[in-house]
């Protein structure tokens, strides 16, 4: 038996293998098994390729896993297409459909041979077992569950749940091809058997969810009241959750015409005085730019969730990458400076969201959180969210002291300075895009300028002296290091492990807070190191650029990045932290 099982699907748009993994992932979670689940698709609207990928364990997941235990191809042309998301090795059982013909030389030029290749009449059994080809998921959830031992009560019960409303005798049918799998993989036992054993953690223990849904959970834990948004991949199922949530909490969702009116009715509900947020992906960003500036200047609180994917331009819809830093934390003009957080999973999705929220309202600024596809869409089985120890902020409001006078703009020692809203007796300001006074009152003052300047940048050191913005392990004085942030860290988090097995004298440094840079946060970590890896999934290495700005990095710290849609493996990590250590420092 193994604890550890990645599987990938791989077909059409119309197959359904993401149906087929989210089914694999609701019954192995739902039976006490740590699971993750990945897609995938073509960036067609309609049609085209599709895939998943789910990894089952007994121990806690950290990210999607290296090269699949178990492929199953429903055709080759679509499993081509997918390249380093699906990646086989020499212990891979790849599972095809028979129709599909032999794996091609295209496989075989790979240099890659798998332990064993099963063709499968797929289409045929569930034809002669269900009478329909809407059943095919079913044929192929039994064949994983007869070969690799995932609970089949707990793949019927799923699609008990998925089929039991839909009548005409859909349900039936999918029973009756999911016992077809099963019936078909005992027939024909693996050369090699490969199990799964059974999880440690009880039944129902689990909570499924993606990255997108915990945001929007965590914007109603925060207590937000007003979301403006404009739908576009992979960010809408934030709007889509909070749309049908929020008002239920007394708040609002407004959908606007584009991504500039979404933004510029977020700042306006947040001068009204409300909890404010909206969120998009790359291409909506570049057009909230302006008025994001607009929200610097007037001090106003807004978060930002901005779910990357692969750019410039339409780029990548469907796919993750990290190539967005440069832009959440140097686009718009002027001296500006905004926090930029970024979560590297989907549980930490919910307390990175809470922070988002925290700190907006404390500081007073703009917050953007950085997600990518991959945390937004991928479906995880986490534990239950502790919220009892959570703190909700708000906004520092005027006393009725402070408003006998009111100064909106106060020069005061922390930089923060009392918000107030309409409709408070002497709390009118003007909050607008030009320079002002302490009152509001428009200035072209060189001298106040450059005050207001001090004064939005000031009032932000705190959080880089905040700890609990950064994740480290490993022996402090530690030679060699790896530092990862997003969902690139889940790899970093198992390649540590992995050296640490193979003893080699390594650290971790994952940072939250990826903006303002924390300079003795990365000074401390990097003092003792020698050789090391910073891993990014964007072509430039933007965070490695960007640390050295500020510090003095180790020159046998190295930048490991690529493009979006090429994803790393923890396997990878390790081998080139070793390439390194035998290079002179």
């Amino acid at each position: 038996m193994v604890d550890d099982l990645i599987l990938g699907l791989a077909g059409a748009g119309g197959d359904g293998v993401v149906s087929a993994g989210e089914s694999l992932l609701s019954a192995a979670s739902s039976e006490g098994y740590h699971a993750l689940m990945t897609k995938s698709f073509g960036s067609q609207i309609r049609g085209g390729e599709s895939s998943c990928r789910v990894r089952l364990s007994t121990r806690k997941v950290l990210n999607p896993g290296g090269a699949l235990d178990v492929m199953v191809a429903l055709n080759w042309e679509d499993f081509f297409k997918f390249g380093a998301e699906l990646p086989l090795s020499v212990n891979t059982v790849l599972i095809h459909e028979e129709k599909a013909g032999a794996p091609p030389e295209t496989l075989k030029s790979r240099g890659v041979v798998p332990r064993e290749v099963l063709s499968v009449p797929i289409a045929e059994l569930t034809k002669k077992s269900a009478g329909t080809d809407k059943a095919k998921t079913s044929v192929v959830l039994g064949l994983l569950s007869g070969w690799f031992g995932i609970p089949s009560a707990a793949i019927s019960r799923g699609l008990k749940k998925k089929f039991g409303s839909k009548g005409e005798g859909l349900l039936e049918a999918n029973e009756r091809g999911l016992a077809a799998g099963i019936e078909y993989a005992q027939l024909h036992p693996l050369a090699q058997l490969r199990s799964i054993a059974p999880p440690r953690a009880s039944p129902g223990s689990k909570l499924l969810c993606d990255g997108n849904d915990m945001c929007a959970a965590a914007a109603l834990f925060s207590g937000i009241q007003f979301f403006g948004g404009y739908p576009i991949t992979p960010s809408t199922e934030v709007m889509q959750t909070l749309t049908r949530e929020i008002w239920k909490y007394g708040g609002t969702v407004l959908q606007c015409e584009d991504e500039i009116a979404s933004i510029g009715a977020t700042v306006g509900a947040s001068f009204a005085g409300r909890k404010s947020m909206t969120a998009t992906s790359g291409p909506g960003m570049d057009l909230k730019t302006e008025i994001l500036g607009l929200a610097t200047i007037a001090e106003l609180p807004l978060v930002i969730l901005n779910v990357q994917r692969g750019g410039p331009s339409t780029g990548l819809p469907t796919k993750p990458e990290q190539g967005d830093l440069y832009q959440a934390a140097f686009s718009g003009h002027g001296d500006v400076l905004r926090p930029v957080l970024a979560p590297t999973d989907v549980e930490d999705t919910f307390r990175i969201t809470v922070e988002a929220f925290n700190i907006a309202e404390q500081y007073q600024t703009p917050v953007i959180i950085l997600s990518d596809q991959e945390i937004a869409q991928r479906k995880e089985a986490v534990d239950m969210i502790d919220t009892s120890k959570m703190e909700v902020l708000e906004r520092r409001r005027p006393t009725a002291d402070e408003l006998v006078d009111y100064s909106r703009f106060k020069l005061t020692e922390s930089g923060i300075s009392p918000i107030s809203q309409p409709g408070m007796k002497g709390g009118n300001y003007l909050g607008s895009g030009i320079e002002h006074n302490e009152k509001g009152d428009p200035t072209s003052g060189g001298t106040m300028h450059a005050q207001m300047n001090e004064k939005r940048f000031r009032k932000l050191d705190p959080l880089k002296r905040r700890a609990d913005l950064f994740e480290t392990h490993g022996d402090p004085n530690a030679a060699f290091a790896f530092l990862a942030w997003g969902s690139t860290a889940g790899v970093a988090r198992e390649a540590f492990n992995l050296a640490k097995a193979a003893s080699l004298d390594v650290k971790l440094l994952v940072p939250y807070l990826l903006y303002p840079i924390a300079e003795q946060v990365y000074e401390d970590f990097f003092r003792s190191v020698k050789h090391g890896l910073v891993v990014e999934l964007s072509h430039q290495g933007q965070l490695y650029r960007m640390l050295r700005m500020f510090i003095d990095v180790p020159r046998g710290v190295k930048s490991l990045a690529r493009s979006g849609a090429n994803p790393f493996q923890p396997t990878e990590l390790v081998t080139r932290l070793i390439e390194l250590k035998g290079m002179p420092s």
